[in-house]
């Protein structure tokens, strides 16, 4: 818990840097226009879509009462806008943790671990098949799950699971991939999962918060950094 701690308050300091906070804008402005993009051709195959899902089933027959028949469609276009801002935040943590993680791997290194040897034990190929897996394994858990997320105590316990696993796994590889070997990523990604997925935990509830959405990618990614970073020089030292 104490290295958690720690690196979410280095983080926090890694954040202002003029460095950083570009990393913050653009990867949350290219999500964005990427959905509303999509949003624009699809909008209408999506809402005649979900109006087909609900035929014959009781929420069909809730919705054709009264003021709701009339605003049926207008309530399927909200809950499609709703369910845009996790797509354009799960988007922007994939652009980040992609194509932002070196920049601030390169930031935290050069600061806080200058004598930390450089391995070079990952690749941007591995970087994108890791994403890969990360997005299918949330996507798949996000729908077989779904259901259960009408049930009270699953309604919020889910979504920060699949964050938690969403985020430690695309953060940890970048994180380590310019310094650990590929032994060294193994061995550290057993001994330190624990930790790892309690900052992935800690980040998806602190997506729960007002405006998070525009900062936590780039907050997450330097926090894994420091964590990741910090755990592989004390691999070393015990070695």
């Amino acid at each position: 818990m104490k290295d958690v701690v720690s690196a979410l308050a280095l983080a926090l300091g890694s954040f202002f840097h003029p460095r950083m906070l570009m990393l913050v804008i653009w990867p949350l402005l290219v999500a964005t226009l990427l959905w509303l993009g999509v949003a624009v051709f699809f909008w209408g195959s999506w809402i005649n879509g979900i109006a087909g899902m609900l035929q014959s089933t009781s929420a069909q027959q809730w919705l054709e009462q009264g003021f709701l028949a009339a605003a049926a469609h207008y309530l399927i276009g909200i809950v499609l806008a709703l369910l845009l801002f996790p797509a354009i935040y799960v988007t922007a943590l994939l652009i980040t943790a992609t194509f932002g993680m070196p920049a601030m791997v390169d930031h935290v290194a050069r600061r806080h671990y200058p004598d930390l040897e450089s391995k070079k034990g990952g690749s941007f190929t591995g970087s994108l098949w890791n994403a890969l897996i990360a997005i299918l394994v949330y996507c798949a858990g996000w729908v077989i799950t779904l259901p259960l997320w009408l049930i009270s105590p699953f309604a919020l316990v889910l979504p920060i699971a699949l964050m938690a696993y969403l985020n430690q796994r695309l953060f940890r590889y970048d994180a380590l991939s310019e310094h650990a070997s590929p032994e060294e990523y193994d061995r550290l990604i057993r001994q330190s999962s624990g930790r790892l997925y309690l900052l992935g935990a800690v980040s998806g509830l602190l997506q729960l918060l007002p405006l998070a959405g525009f900062f936590l990618p780039v907050y997450a990614g330097l926090a894994f950094t420091h964590l990741c970073l910090s755990e592989l020089k004390a691999l070393r030292a015990a070695s």
